[in-house]
């Protein structure tokens, strides 16, 4: 039985178009982070409790504590598999005015001065990552919004930092829809970011 499965996206393949192609999706999620389920699913002994499918609790778990306390191939492979999952999870249909509400953006304005002030900071973390990496909105221990890079997969939990939003500056995550253009991908990303499953996060 495999221990991980690759996670069902919440969406239709061409539902996050223009922003994100369906064929960079089809390679993306059906190519990429399978690869990475199935080379954890064939390095790591079966976790306690045993995960029960793509999006549970117990997987979600089962990742965090192999990216604490996994080195090499097996963080490598679960760090992705943990990024990946919250990077497609966080998406949906492209919107314009797209913008978070509520307690969100209240403390994106308590802790940037302003929404544009925080995008113009998050994509700036995101374009100016040297190689293959992400870019994250975290939430500290004290409830602090931070903006983070974190290089090939790593992920903030491993800086004691609660993941709210995730950014994917590998190059596989844009490369067939902007070429070398990261920072119209990072700048095109916000039609598409879902900020009721980012709140919820947070």
């Amino acid at each position: 039985m495999k221990k991980f499965e690759l996670m069902a996206l919440p969406y239709a393949m061409d539902a996050l178009e223009p922003v994100i192609s369906r064929q960079t999706l089809e390679f993306h999620h059906g190519k990429h982070l399978a690869g990475y389920v199935n080379n954890l699913n064939g390095l790591a002994s079966p976790p306690n409790p045993s995960p029960k499918g793509e999006g549970s609790l117990e997987e979600f778990e089962a990742l965090k504590e192999l990216v604490l306390n996994s080195e090499g191939a097996i963080l490598n492979n679960a760090g992705q598999i943990l990024n990946h999952n919250l990077y497609f999870g966080q998406f949906a249909a492209p919107k314009a005015d797209n913008a978070p509400t509520g307690q969100l953006a209240e403390a994106i304005v308590r802790d940037f001065g302003s929404f544009e002030a925080f995008k113009e900071a998050f994509q700036k973390s995101g374009a100016t990552l040297f190689g293959s990496g992400w870019v994250w909105l975290s939430a500290d221990k004290d409830g602090k919004l931070v903006i983070t890079q974190e290089v090939n997969a790593a992920n903030p939990i491993q800086k004691g930092l609660k993941p709210l939003l995730t950014f994917d500056v590998w190059e596989h995550a844009y490369y067939l829809d902007y070429q070398n253009r990261r920072p119209d991908h990072l700048a095109a990303l916000w039609q598409i970011v879902d900020w009721e499953v980012v709140s919820k996060r947070l």
